[in-house]
């Protein structure tokens, strides 16, 4: 059975407003000044006879928020690591105890708890990547839409595109993330949870990026939990015990899989 592929055109001006309201400054100057950012706070706290401990870890964790607005892993990565790496290669550095390095890796492991490694990593949803999906999956509304690991909100960005009128709520398992994303998401409803755990029945559409081994508990949820013709949407990765209804290429490398529960 060949699945059909849509192709919708993005109404003008959507694009270009999205862009300007997303774009940053160009690389590398988010790095450049979230580290200064992080170091001015550093030395503020210290000139204030604040204990390293504390200096550390808010210097550290204004770098780790920061990174999280980054569009690739090792933007990320960069972002996160600059301060704590540049401290420990300076004479600052030098006079610190050896275990108070653990106050940047305990704030990674807050970021992004050890639990919430078998599910997707912070890769944001791309802008437009769901356009069109409105088309083939109209809600009301009166519907409840889920981005199940929400991370920072791109996902919540591009529903409530599509989805202007819809509930939409966002479940994200890492509080500093949770609190970043009801930050840069008014619009929608952010708990922390686990999206295992959580209770899908009370929505019309499920959307995941995840990763390929999420898909089949995924599926399981999707049909122990949701009521007839909701819809489950997948970035990127196929649910194989499912039938798509449609699959949308808006980005041949990104596919969306669209499914609606029998």
């Amino acid at each position: 059975m060949t699945r059909p592929k849509t192709r919708p055109t993005p109404e003008k001006g959507d694009a270009k407003s999205s862009q300007g309201r997303l774009v940053g400054l160009p690389w590398p100057l988010p790095a450049l000044v979230t580290w200064g950012a992080c170091w001015a706070l550093f030395l503020g706290l210290h000139a204030l006879q604040t204990p390293i401990p504390w200096s550390l870890t808010l210097a550290t964790s204004l770098g780790l928020a920061a990174s999280s607005m980054a569009v690739s892993v090792w933007r990320k990565f960069f972002i996160a690591a600059g301060f704590p790496l540049s401290l420990a290669a300076s004479n600052l550095g030098t006079g610190l105890p050896p275990w108070i390095w653990l106050i940047p890796l305990g704030l990674l492991l807050l970021l992004y708890p050890m639990s919430a490694w078998r599910d997707a990593p912070l890769f944001p949803t791309p802008k437009g990547i769901l356009d069109g999906l409105d088309k083939i999956a109209p809600l009301k509304c009166t519907d409840r839409i889920l981005d199940a690991g929400c991370g920072v909100g791109n996902g919540l960005f591009e529903l409530y595109r599509v989805y202007p009128m819809a509930q939409i709520d966002g479940l994200e398992k890492s509080w500093p993330l949770r609190i970043v994303c009801a930050w840069r998401c008014p619009f929608a409803r952010v708990r922390h949870g686990d999206i295992w755990k959580a209770d899908w029945s009370g929505y019309s559409m499920v959307y995941m990026f995840q990763r390929p081994e999420s898909m089949g508990p995924a599926t399981e949820k999707a049909l122990r939990e949701l009521s007839p013709g909701s819809w489950l949407v997948s970035l990127e990765f196929e649910a194989s015990a499912l039938e798509p209804l449609v699959v949308l290429r808006n980005r041949e490398d990104k596919p969306v899989w669209v499914y609606r529960m029998p």
